[in-house]
């Protein structure tokens, strides 16, 4: 499957929704923001979160939409959408981003939509995945990244890694091990998609 279009002659315009601290957002503005994309729009859904401290550090556009705000899920989205494509985004990037995407929004950027998961998909999709793998007691954790639909996390994945954490560790250390898996992982998703190579490795 090819990436979305990007010119070569200028860089992938990315647009990001984040709903907390954004060190996902800080790794792609660390890494491929102003090289192969340009991150020109943050979406938060909570006027609080720090992503928008680094938007702001970094000089890109934010608007937050708040849930109380819109009368539904599918308005707030629409709202989302249409904001993303009057900044130009070819490409939405999920860094931390706690609401899960109506159709609306899915159909309005049909296959130029991708996330970062705390877990080896399909295993342990869905809210909490590091808690459900501490729970099931594995010893290998890993990072999707993937391709999203109108599934929770059932989207072709693009990228895995994976560490292994022998014993009991805990939901926080499995997280902090987790980090540089995301930051490194997804930052390149967003590489491949500039070049037009933007491939599953398999269904999620």
């Amino acid at each position: 499957m090819p990436g979305p279009p990007a010119t070569p002659t200028r860089p992938l315009r990315v647009g990001v929704l984040a709903s907390g601290e954004g060190t996902n957002l800080q790794a792609l503005l660390d890494t491929v923001h102003g090289h192969e994309a340009e991150v020109v729009a943050l979406a938060c859904d909570k006027p609080d979160a720090r992503a928008l401290v680094r938007a702001a550090g970094a000089g890109v556009p934010s608007r937050v939409f708040p849930r109380d705000e819109h009368a539904t899920r599918e308005e707030r989205d629409a709202a989302i959408a249409a904001w993303l494509g009057a900044e130009g985004v070819e490409l939405v990037v999920l860094a931390g981003y706690m609401a899960i995407l109506t159709p609306v929004f899915v159909g309005a950027f049909q296959g130029r939509i991708v996330n970062v998961h705390p877990s080896l998909l399909p295993a342990f999709p869905g809210i909490r995945a590091i808690e459900q793998a501490v729970a099931h007691g594995v010893e290998v954790f890993g990072v999707t990244v993937h391709l999203v639909d109108d599934g929770v996390d059932t989207g072709a994945i693009l990228l895995q890694d994976a560490i292994r954490l022998p014993g009991t560790p805990t939901a926080g250390q499995v997280h902090d091990a987790l980090r540089p898996l995301e930051h490194r992982l997804l930052p390149e998703a967003v590489r491949r998609a500039a070049r037009g190579e933007l491939r599953p490795l398999r269904a999620g």
